[in-house]
């Protein structure tokens, strides 16, 4: 039976369907009493995996391909992946450039409809490195652009299924009033820091967006997760930087190695003062287990340590 299984995943790997769920599925294996008959709508990561479970409420399914704390630009889908990616009847990716594994996963589900979530937005172009002139994939770290992703979720899911058109209508537009309500209160949160003290300085370049909003300068060691993280050449470009701009605080994000980062500290007096979530959720008993946690989670620890605290 095990060599069977494994010829069925083989099957649907080059395009085949109904492939029974293998045995490492996190859902129950369906019977007729169990079984969820609602939509699956896959999302690539957690974090829009919460935003559309915002819009969508109790009426679709909505699940994240990727689990709590992975790291999303070089993940490598498994076949069990694909299980679930052929069970789907829409799937939700961010887009610019985020999911380099994207076009490997889609090309073999050419019968699930796709949704770019990022479109309508302006991008912000990468300044450095091999990326360079290439989109800053991060657009939802800005509240701004997080309301442009729940309209082209909304729209994808009334696409989907017509008949939840004014559940998503209404469920969207909360879930709006929330955002705007979250943006001013970091705006105002922000608005203590003096100019001498607003450099966000991280591992990776995922702050773009939230600089341009903030008004902050972004330093990074390497402009997104990739093959080459952390060289010498990095580490000594942002040390230079934190010495010169005498920077009191430095971070990294919850999905890399932070020891390049706490190399830097230690070599330019900063203090390394936390870890932000970008690419991932935390599960839920953690600091960011929904996209508004992790906008808030984020400047708390971002003011506490350049106010010399760090986080609890």
């Amino acid at each position: 039976m095990r060599g069977l299984r494994w010829l069925l995943v083989g099957i649907l790997l080059l395009g085949g369907c109904g492939v029974p769920a293998p045995e490492n599925r996190q859902e129950t294996r369906p019977t007729q009493t169990n079984r969820d008959e609602r939509p699956l709508v896959l999302t690539t990561f957690t974090v829009l995996a919460d935003m559309a479970q915002q819009v969508a409420g109790d009426r679709l399914r909505v699940e994240s391909l990727i689990k709590p704390g992975a790291e999303v630009h070089g993940y490598e889908f498994t076949p069990s992946d694909l299980v679930r990616g052929q069970e789907a009847a829409l799937i939700l990716e961010n887009g610019l450039g985020l999911e380099r594994w994207g076009d490997r996963f889609y090309n073999s589900l050419p019968n699930v409809p796709r949704v770019t979530l990022t479109k309508g937005i302006s991008p912000i172009p990468i300044q450095e490195d091999t990326y360079r002139g290439q989109p800053n994939p991060h657009a939802w770290m800005s509240p701004q652009n997080a309301l442009i992703y729940v309209d082209n979720i909304r729209k994808a899911l009334t696409d989907l299924d017509p008949a939840g058109a004014e559940i998503y209508a209404a469920n969207a537009k909360a879930y709006k009033a929330q955002i705007r309500a979250l943006d001013q209160e970091l705006r105002q949160a922000l608005a203590t820091l003096p100019a001498h003290k607003r450099y966000i300085v991280t591992c990776e370049g995922a702050f773009s967006y939230l600089a341009r909003d903030y008004d902050l300068t972004e330093v990074y060691l390497w402009p997104v997760n990739a093959d080459q993280e952390g060289t010498p050449r990095q580490i000594t470009r942002v040390i230079d930087i934190v010495r010169q701009q005498q920077i009191p605080a430095v971070f990294c994000e919850s999905t890399v190695n932070a020891n390049p980062q706490r190399q830097v500290a230690r070599e330019s007096g900063a203090t390394f003062a936390g870890i932000f979530y970008v690419d991932s959720l935390s599960p839920p008993e953690g600091n960011a287990p929904t996209y508004l946690d992790l906008l808030k989670y984020n400047i708390n620890t971002f003011i506490r340590g350049l106010s010399g605290r760090t986080a609890p």
